[in-house]
């Protein structure tokens, strides 16, 4: 996936802006400071173990899991986390109260492998209770339901909490908890979203608080019972706790359903909390699960060359669907997460949370070829449309990223995101009118484009795909090429030739001068010519420097920085797999990049690339340049690309495959990063070859293994067009 780590991104790199707080004026009246809103909320970590949703479109419910709990909970839509946490506690209530997070070893799986259906199986590190939890979405209503059982390993009789931390639309800071009856309601400042939680058997005892100011978490935590029966607080940062009746002081095996609803409001919250709470569990997992299948029965069938690794293309098919928001079809997010946080260090990276459940076309140009070859094609066309639904008029760009409604959040340009939904509008055969009014703006966008800062024309690019360098790229330019020839196939479709001869003859040239832009024969990493990250200024021989961002150098010789990316003019159909400088490039890329592990290889983005853990295997954070602190670490996906590049040459990419699919961790999602074990640091982070604390899971890596099992299948890129193929392999 693209870059991610700009706050205000610029074509030079990062420039962070640190807000202070805001100061009563001088001489205010104490009495009219701002009430307390509780400590700061931030959002979980992004390695999530679980990630799923109902099938059906009237469920607008999504849920994330981590570290034995519920982490965020997305509605109405994915752009909008609304809980941040929704966790079980356990306690004997005099001396000890455990939390899944801290005191219990836990594992997170799928118990059907053709559902997006989660257990989480937690033991006490003391040995003590088991805590079992089972998590679906209601496939008719906006609700999620935990079903629970808690198990005495030693005859000891314990008692079962929920604690439940709200963020109603994107914010922890403005909401407003209290507790009427037997749920625990919280409502948002903005009133127009609301939760409801709801217990059977019953919350007997209940808690609504401020974090930090009695809460029902540190008062467990004090003396592990609810002593401040707290009934309502808010605005702010409100967290809720709740008893489960029946639950208290019988040992053996005893369970329980928690039911998270949500609605417009407090009354609808409630309304939906227990109607689905008065439907049994098991009949609500029984219908998540037939709404899966009946999804994997639409597909095409799991093909042979994945046959090693069916579970995992399972999951990646599964995940790649659930990545579409419901009310507004056709947008997929990156992923629904907020990498290492993006916020405990930084308040404004995370609040409101963006971060990655925001839509990239570049990213949904992969993720619409992977259900194109899986099966999906309604999806993969809802795709097109939606992104041609939200192009930037009157000019025809596309934003860098927006919400799922199509607002735009940052605001760079990249022309690999203009040309590729064109590359993608004609795959799915979306080559009528409307469709094309949208192409030829895009097309024309490429041709005329001119940099304002530079004053140098496309396909110079404001920004590449790792998104905090602008230049001559060769993934980019492989897209535009790819693009001006698609654009010219719809054309001639609609009638436009003019249009058609104009946009090849510029592609043309492009094509042609690729390598004359982009490979270096003076660069000090080889003695034979090899292609470069990017150039500033289409002089691959000149020592040009920029600064890499990320507490990497400030100033690099350009000829010194390789990138993985240039295998896509192959697969996009620019040049055939045994193109020299291709071949030549490939041994320089490998020393430079890739890191073997137990899994198999992966290969770091590009050189000196700083996005990842730090040396010590903490998490990313923000650094000055020339410190080196974090390191960027191996991508599954460019596993997935160097497989595509293989079966592009004739090779086994087999286990290229199965590299992907063993990143997985056991709930079978791939992350966006893996561990690259580097010295001194060992497993510090986490094992080699499996996940880090980045974006899990990130969609593109599904899309990667899914695109990789067909492009085996098939012998051939599953996305590369005949009408480009046909111009320039020969």
């Amino acid at each position: 996936m693209a870059l991610r780590t700009l706050i205000a991104p610029t074509t030079l790199g990062l420039v962070v802006t640190a807000l202070a707080p805001a100061l009563p004026a001088p001489g205010a009246d104490a009495d009219r400071a701002a009430p307390p809103r509780g400590a700061r909320s931030t959002w979980t970590e992004a390695d999530k173990a679980g990630f799923g949703t109902a099938r059906t479109r009237g469920s607008n419910v999504w849920f994330t899991l981590q570290d034995g709990r519920v982490s965020e909970v997305f509605y109405p839509d994915l752009s909008t986390p609304s809980t941040r946490v929704l966790e079980l506690v356990v306690t004997d209530g005099r001396t000890f109260t455990d939390r899944a997070s801290d005191d219990m070893e836990v594992v997170t799986t799928r118990p059907d492998e053709r559902s997006l259906r989660f257990r989480q199986v937690a033991t006490a590190t003391s040995g003590r209770y088991r805590l079992t939890q089972d998590v679906v979405t209601d496939p008719h209503r906006d609700a999620l339901v935990v079903r629970v059982r808690l198990e005495s390993l030693d005859g000891g009789r314990y008692q079962l909490y929920a604690v439940h931390d709200p963020a109603l639309a994107n914010s922890g800071m403005d909401d407003s908890g209290r507790a009427p009856g037997r749920a625990l309601v919280a409502t948002d400042g903005s009133e127009r979203v609301a939760s409801a939680l709801v217990s059977r058997p019953r919350f007997d005892r209940t808690s609504t608080a401020l974090l930090g100011d009695g809460d029902g978490w540190s008062d467990l935590e004090a003396d592990h019972r609810l002593s401040r029966r707290h009934r309502a607080a808010g605005p702010g940062n409100v967290v809720q706790a709740g008893r489960v009746a029946g639950v208290t002081g019988l040992p053996g095996d005893q369970r329980a359903t928690l039911t998270l609803g949500f609605g417009a409001d407090a009354r609808g919250a409630v309304r939906v909390a227990t109607a689905t709470s008065r439907t049994s569990s098991r009949a609500v997992a029984a219908r998540y699960d037939r709404g899966w299948h009946r999804y994997l029965r639409s597909l095409r069938r799991v093909p042979a060359s994945a046959a090693g690794v069916r579970r995992e293309y399972l999951a990646s098919a599964l995940v790649l669907a659930a990545a579409e928001d419901k009310l507004n079809p056709g947008a997929l997010v990156a992923s629904p997460s907020a990498p290492w946080v993006w916020g405990d260090e930084v308040k404004d990276l995370s609040s409101p949370s963006g971060a990655y459940h925001l839509v990239w076309s570049r990213d949904a140009y992969q993720f619409g070829t992977a259900l194109w070859a899986m099966g999906d094609r309604a999806a993969a066309r809802r795709t097109v449309d939606w992104l041609f639904g939200v192009q930037q008029l009157p000019d025809g760009s596309f934003p860098q990223n927006s919400d799922v409604e199509g607002t735009p959040v940052w605001s760079e340009l990249q022309l690999d995101e203009v040309a590729l939904p064109i590359v993608l509008a004609r795959l799915v055969g979306r080559d009528g009118p409307r469709t094309y009014r949208g192409v030829k703006k895009a097309a024309d966008f490429l041709a005329g484009f001119r940099d304002e800062e530079t004053g140098r024309r496309a396909p110079y690019s404001p920004q590449e795909r790792w998104e905090n360098q602008s230049g001559y790229a060769p993934h980019s330019i492989a897209a535009q090429v790819a693009g001006l020839v698609c654009a010219a196939d719809l054309a001639r479709r609609n009638g436009d030739r003019a249009s058609a001869r104009r946009w090849l003859r510029l592609a043309d040239r492009w094509q042609s001068n690729v390598e004359r832009w982009t490979v270096t024969t003076t660069g000090p990493l080889s003695d034979d010519p090899y292609f470069l990250r990017l150039t500033k200024d289409g002089r691959p021989d000149a020592g040009t420097e920029y600064g890499i961002g990320d507490g990497g150098p400030s100033a690099v010789d350009q000829r010194r920085v390789v990138d993985p990316s240039f295998l896509d003019l192959v697969r996009l159909g620019l040049l055939p797999a045994d193109d020299p400088a291709v071949l030549t490039t490939l041994p320089v890329v490998d020393q430079d990049l890739r890191v073997d592990t137990p899994n198999g290889p992966f290969w770091h983005r590009f050189s000196f690339d700083g996005y990842g853990e730090t040396r010590t295997g903490g998490q990313w954070e923000i650094t000055e340049e020339d410190t080196g602190t974090t390191l960027g670490r191996g991508w599954p996906l460019l596993t997935g690309e160097r497989g595509e590049y293989a079966v592009a040459a004739g090779q086994d990419a087999t286990s290229y495959l199965a590299t992907m699919a063993a990143a997985a961790g056991a709930g079978d999602m791939i992350s966006e990063q893996v561990w690259d074990g580097r010295a001194p640091t060992g497993e510090a982070c986490c094992p080699a070859g499996k996940g880090t604390r980045a974006a899990t899971p990130l969609t593109w890596s599904h899309a990667g293994l899914v695109r990789l099992a067909w492009t085996i299948q098939r012998g051939s890129p599953v996305d590369q067009q005949d009408v480009v193929a046909r111009r320039y392999l020969p």
